[in-house]
């Protein structure tokens, strides 16, 4: 099987978009060049998950973004 070398302008949909666009990117180049495709895919599923570990990790673990962070109580408004 002849493979067609696609541009690497194809990068730039998972980056923009995330998973969507690395579906997308996977979808229309994988019969041309398969390795390219599921880089773009994996890209994108990467790029995709760095926001949600950095939220959901220190959620989990129990820190917060402000830890010494007391909520006032009782506090009455003039």
């Amino acid at each position: 099987m002849q493979v067609k070398r696609r541009s690497s302008f194809w990068f730039l949909l998972p980056i923009l978009f995330n998973i969507i666009g690395g579906i997308i990117a996977y979808f229309v180049i994988k019969e041309d060049d398969p390795k390219k495709a599921k880089n773009c895919l994996y890209l994108g599923i990467i790029l995709a998950a760095i926001p949600v570990l950095l939220i959901l990790v220190p959620i989990l673990i129990g820190v917060t973004l402000f830890p010494h962070f007391t909520p006032v109580q009782n506090m009455h408004y003039i």
